[in-house]
């Protein structure tokens, strides 16, 4: 995001009473996580702003907008300063980042926007060596930086910083894939600007080596289910992906890199659901053009996913 904090909301008001004043310095232990109702629309989950803050409880929310606004009801500050959320850890992990699902058991780091920049980069190279997602919500962000590219060079820019604009153009609310697809289109040998946000350090960061107060990081087991979010209907409980369906997800990740020039996890993992129970590549691409049609994907490239759901299925993926 210090952006936001001075927006929050003074003394012990309605939207501040989730909090939960006892546990301001540690997450609760899975023993004593409440016990998840039937209802995917009553469960609890406990959060904490990942910079420092009280726990907080969420509920009812069915998609990551949802629940990005519910967080920030919590902490007194707009939805728009959350660039994106972790599970069980508080630090810019990009394998522990909140996508589609959350295991009933997960507490959940929301990370805000910190300290502005800008940077002007060279394109000496037609590849940027970044790797680009957003929240869900309208926030695309650096989830990788390939080790000795050009942008791995250019030590301003780092794994989690919101991109903000490209050369004056706002970009801060568009998909993953379009802003990945502004950058790949940017004329080689030209100078290029990037107006970037980082995410709020935590004081351990700020402060490590006085070796000061640290916060606690989760330590929760995960059950094999999982709250699935939703961007049209409400959020659902369903048993988490089997490892035969985890295989798959990893190849089609490799073909969205190919085909799109992006890696998403999460989208892989979607695209990988929706063949779950499909008997044939048609009903496939229906399913496909009904949840993700905004992607427009080519024909060869949902041929090939179909190919790779049934590689795996067959045992034939590593």
């Amino acid at each position: 995001m210090p952006l936001g904090l001075g927006t929050r909301k003074k003394g012990k008001s309605k939207e501040t009473s989730k909090l939960v004043d006892s546990e301001a310095t540690a997450p609760p232990s899975a023993a004593e996580a409440p016990a998840p109702a039937a209802s995917a629309s009553r469960l609890q989950f406990h959060t904490q702003l990942a910079h420092g803050s009280p726990t907080g409880r969420v509920e009812g929310f069915g998609s990551a907008r949802e629940l990005y606004a519910k967080i920030a009801e919590v902490f007194g500050i707009s939805p728009t300063e959350i660039m994106f959320c972790t599970l069980n850890t508080h630090k810019v992990d990009m394998d522990k980042l909140l996508g589609a699902q959350i295991g009933l058991e997960d507490f959940i780091f929301a990370h805000i926007k910190g300290q502005r920049k800008e940077v002007e980069v060279l394109k000496s190279d037609d590849l940027l060596g970044l790797t680009v997602t957003d929240n869900g919500a309208g926030c695309p962000f650096i989830k990788r930086i390939k080790e000795g590219s050009l942008m791995d060079q250019t030590k301003m820019i780092c794994v989690g910083d919101h991109i903000e604009s490209i050369n004056g153009r706002d970009v801060s609310d568009l998909r993953h894939y379009e802003v990945a697809k502004m950058l790949k289109d940017l004329e080689k040998g030209r100078v290029f600007k990037l107006k970037l946000i980082e995410p709020m350090k935590s004081f351990e960061k700020v402060a490590a080596r006085s070796k000061g107060g640290t916060l606690t990081e989760a330590k929760i087991s995960r059950g094999r289910e999982t709250l699935r979010l939703r961007n049209k209907g409400p959020a659902t409980v369903e048993e988490m992906l089997s490892e035969v369906e985890e295989k798959a997800v990893k190849k089609v990740d490799e073909l969205l890199e190919t085909y799109m020039g992006i890696r998403d996890i999460e989208l892989a993992a979607t695209m990988v659901e929706a063949g779950r129970d499909k008997k044939n590549p048609d009903e496939f691409a229906v399913a496909l053009d009904e949840t993700l049609g905004d992607f427009a994907f080519p024909d060869e490239f949902v041929f090939d996913v179909w190919g790779a759901i049934g590689d795996a299925k067959q045992g034939r993926l590593e």
